[in-house]
């Protein structure tokens, strides 16, 4: 399958993107996706084929144009606002995830960064903040875990060796490392192993001590979500928008926005809040600082939460 990331008439540009109450919204726009056909496709129009291969959804809804996650991206942003293209992501952070992100300037360097990563050659370090007594010594969980799409989040899953019954979860293992304490909260360096679907949050969980602050694997140690700190659209709000450009995201808060139209029926349009985050959600006390490998490394400063007194 051959994908047109973006169209060479349609790049990501500033005026793209509207701004309301601190999030990032994308005016609706065309993408050129190209790919290869079957058989019982031809003589379709592209609404027919949706309707009839894709019946979870009325036919109107697949007139209506959308999608996710071809300019609101990183690599878009960079490009719409700093003039900087191509770039080639060389690894990803989990949603709410902030720190250290490797991009390259062309697709060979890319590849050499991902073979390194998938050959087990990069050291990747994160720091967290989390509760309760974490033990002095280097603590290494080592469990396998199963993502379920469906309700976004990861379990553990031992296994039984005496059953025949196969097991979905991916081997998973994390390093952790006590690197600071006060009478609240620790703060832990964890190096993962392997790279599974929240596999620090998740091995955090399992061993007894969940990010302080992860309403998705914390539900049993906090009651009241508002007491932990700043929502996940502040946040985000905050990192995204550079304090050098308040004019511009001001003017779009009160004049671009008059003409974004909202189909009620469409799931992405900005009335409604995107898959996977609510308005309680915030920014995860969960870092990426470092990634290292053969002859080259890179870094980045710990945040503010990571300071205890």
């Amino acid at each position: 399958m051959e994908i047109a990331w973006q169209t060479p008439a349609n790049p990501p540009e500033r005026q793209d993107y509207i701004f309301r109450k601190g999030r990032r919204l994308v005016r609706p726009y065309y993408f050129e996706f190209i790919s290869h056909v079957k058989n019982r496709w031809a003589g379709k129009t592209v609404v027919d084929f949706f309707a009839q291969e894709f019946k979870g959804r009325p036919y109107d809804y697949y007139v209506h144009p959308c999608g996710q996650y071809r300019k609101n991206t990183v690599v878009g942003i960079l490009q719409a606002e700093h003039g900087l293209a191509p770039l080639f992501p060389v690894h990803r952070l989990d949603c709410l995830v902030s720190g250290l992100l490797i991009l390259a300037q062309n697709a060979t360097k890319a590849d050499l960064f991902r073979q390194q990563i998938e050959g087990g050659m990069v050291q990747k370090q994160y720091i967290a903040k989390v509760v309760g007594t974490f033990p002095e010594k280097e603590l290494l969980v080592d469990i396998s875990i199963y993502y379920n799409p469906r309700e976004g989040r990861s379990t553990v899953e031992a296994g039984d060796s005496c059953q025949d019954t196969p097991t979905k979860g991916k081997t998973a293992s994390t390093k952790f490392t006590r690197i600071g304490s006060n009478w609240t909260h620790i703060i832990v360096l964890c190096e993962p192993v392997t790279g599974q679907t929240h596999q620090i949050r998740v091995h955090l969980q399992y061993s007894g001590h969940p990010i302080a602050n992860d309403m998705l694997y914390l539900s049993e140690y906090v009651d009241n979500r508002s007491d932990v700190g700043m929502s996940a659209d502040r946040a985000a709000g905050k990192s995204l928008i550079p304090e050098t450009n308040n004019t511009y995201v001001d003017d779009c808060e009160e004049t671009c926005s008059k003409n974004f139209s909202i189909d009620p029926m469409c799931t992405h349009c900005p009335n409604l809040a995107p898959t996977g985050y609510e308005e309680h959600e915030e920014g995860l006390w969960l870092h990426c600082i470092r990634y290292a490998g053969p002859g080259w490394k890179y870094e980045c400063p710990y945040p503010g939460w990571a300071f205890l007194s």
